[in-house]
């Protein structure tokens, strides 16, 4: 029987890092779970100053960029992995911003793959988070 493992799914050792999987300890990860609670109000205020004034379907997707910026925090919270670490070629486990330097360019270039990926799902949820406010009645 074979076994699929996702490529998008959090790492299972927590505390070290592992290419493409992990760049980020408990200060970095709580860093980011902040901020995307902070995106989370943003994007809910928005919504509702945005329905409350009446604004058009087509402006209402302007929703998607805080509700981007939102996934991208508790997706990198989630998976223990800085999107701009990976794309830097450094991640930390120590103090916020205590980075090191990932030497191995295997390592790095698969850092930078994860470090998309994450980009590339926020963007995504961003986009559906958007169209579904330009949905609403």
């Amino acid at each position: 029987m074979a076994v699929t493992v996702s490529t998008f799914a959090a790492p299972a050792a927590p505390g070290a890092y592992e290419a493409g999987a992990c760049n980020i300890g408990p200060a970095e990860i709580a860093y980011r779970r902040r901020w995307g609670h902070a995106g989370l109000v943003v994007t809910l205020i928005t919504l509702a100053v945005l329905l409350w004034s009446g604004a058009p379907p087509l402006v209402r997707l302007i929703v998607g960029l805080p509700a981007a910026g939102t996934a991208v925090g508790y997706l990198q919270a989630w998976l223990r992995f800085c999107a701009a670490y990976g794309l830097l070629g450094v991640f930390n486990f120590g103090r916020l911003r205590d980075t090191r330097r990932v030497q191995d360019p295997v390592a790095r270039a698969r850092d930078r793959m994860k470090a998309l990926q994450i980009g590339l799902a926020g963007a995504l949820i961003g986009l559906s988070v958007g169209v579904a406010a330009a949905l609403l009645p």
